[in-house]
């Protein structure tokens, strides 16, 4: 009987140390590309193909932004390193020039995965177009109240009292409209009164006309203004007063029939997002290549994936449905307030516009901790949506280099990336 036991006693080792010996060679037998990504691909079925051939999205369209910092390098490199194809997608990108023409092209099912700031992806809601966002771009893109360099102004609050009306530049019905509404209010000046709002498209807010005492631009153009041309000078930004977010969205119809695709498309957006930041050069050659943006130069196109690509964690992208319901819904009840909107959006309705899975499968396949909380807002920031002005987070004005990655606790697994080996 103890020989009996001693021997299943040794099997039982055995077998155990053949059992850890095979999961080691499985881990050690774990690829990555150069820029992180694991090895080998997963592929489409064939199926989910023939369905969108049979609908006839065959190409699959994707449309983006070209002056859109931050998301147009996203789309760019998915669509110039081939991403899509690795994954047994044909796939047709088309640039747009702003986002109510995205809105058309997804609305009429033209284009079935789009990309557009928050403002647009409202109007999409409004009109009931069934999509949904599967990741977040260009978080906290920077807008600024532009005053010309020779201004007496220093602050926003230096406009109160003006007489005549002091005229500001912006484009009407946007997050720049809503940012600067919401300043306005927390310092204290009356729109009508203090200062009048001019619809301007920003082309013409890059010019700062004569008689006008503010512009009030989004990234790439207060950087343009401020440190390219130098004619104008920031005298405050959005930061205390929205989180602004850009949305990566698809047609429902694609999660409904064909959620492998949907899954492909979450992975390259992510590649897509490890690529720049190992390559952030190669990307604003790419971008420089883009008759869009040909006029930029590679100089200022490399400065903004910087800051709004490779600044934060990458986990920035991350869709935090409940953060971005509670902030989007401030948007909505704005809107709703102008009769610019049909229907009266909620937080609830703002987080169902979210899927949260193909993220969290992109997570999985990394190795990567989902997160609890975006990376711009610190373990111990004390304020709360809504309540405004809020107080310091990590953005482009308080960050002097990119955020640390990983960190304890952003992996779950051994997780490789520029040659280097990360553990959990």
């Amino acid at each position: 009987m103890l020989r009996q036991f001693i021997g299943r006693i040794t099997t039982s080792i055995v077998l155990a140390g053949v059992a850890i010996g095979a999961g080691t060679a499985m881990a050690a037998a774990q690829s990555f590309t150069d820029w992180g990504w694991p090895q080998p691909y997963e592929k489409v079925s064939d199926k989910s193909v023939a369905w969108l051939k049979e609908k006839g999205w065959w190409p699959l369209g994707v449309g983006w932004q070209g002056p859109f910092s931050g998301q147009n390098t996203i789309n760019v490199v998915m669509d110039k390193a081939g991403l899509l194809a690795k994954r047994g997608l044909e796939a047709k990108y088309q640039a747009f020039a702003a986002g109510p023409d995205v809105n058309e092209a997804v609305a009429s099912a033209r284009v079935q995965v789009g990309n557009g700031g928050n403002f647009p992806f409202t109007s999409l809601l409004d009109r009931g177009v069934p999509v949904r966002a599967i990741a977040v771009i260009a978080p906290n893109l920077k807008h600024s109240t532009v005053v010309p360099v020779d201004s007496p102004l220093k602050k926003l609050a230096d406009l109160k009292g003006s007489n005549p009306s002091a005229t500001i530049g912006i484009v009407t019905g946007s997050s720049a409209e809503f940012y600067f509404t919401q300043a306005a209010d927390v310092v204290g000046l009356q729109i009508g009164k203090d200062v009048i709002l001019k619809n301007m498209p920003p082309a013409e807010q890059l010019l700062l006309p004569r008689g006008i005492a503010a512009v009030v631009p989004w990234e790439p153009s207060v950087t343009i203004l401020t440190e390219e041309r130098k004619t104008g000078r920031e005298i405050d930004t959005i930061f205390p007063y929205n989180f602004y977010e850009g949305r990566f969205y698809v047609r429902q119809e694609l999660i409904d029939n064909v959620p492998d695709v949907v899954q492909a498309i979450s992975d390259a957006f992510m590649e897509a997002t490890l690529w720049i930041r190992l390559y952030p050069e190669k990307s604003a050659d790419l971008l420089a290549e883009e008759p869009m943006l040909k006029n930029y130069g590679k100089a200022l196109l490399l400065q903004q994936t910087q800051l709004y690509n490779n600044l934060y964690k990458p986990t920035y992208s991350y869709p935090f449905a409940k953060l971005w319901g509670e902030e989007d819904s401030r948007i909505a009840k704005w809107l709703k307030e102008r009769n610019r909107v049909t229907k009266t959006l909620t937080a609830q309705d703002y987080e169902k516009s979210f899927d949260l899975r193909f993220m969290n499968r992109t997570y999985e396949r990394l190795g990567w901790t989902i997160p609890a909380n975006p990376p711009f807002l610190p373990a111990n920031w004390s304020g709360k949506v809504g309540q405004l002005p809020y107080p310091a987070y990590d953005n482009v004005t308080t960050l002097s280099k990119p955020q640390p990655w990983p960190e304890a606790g952003d992996l779950t697994k051994a997780w490789t990336f520029g040659g280097k080996t990360y553990q959990p």
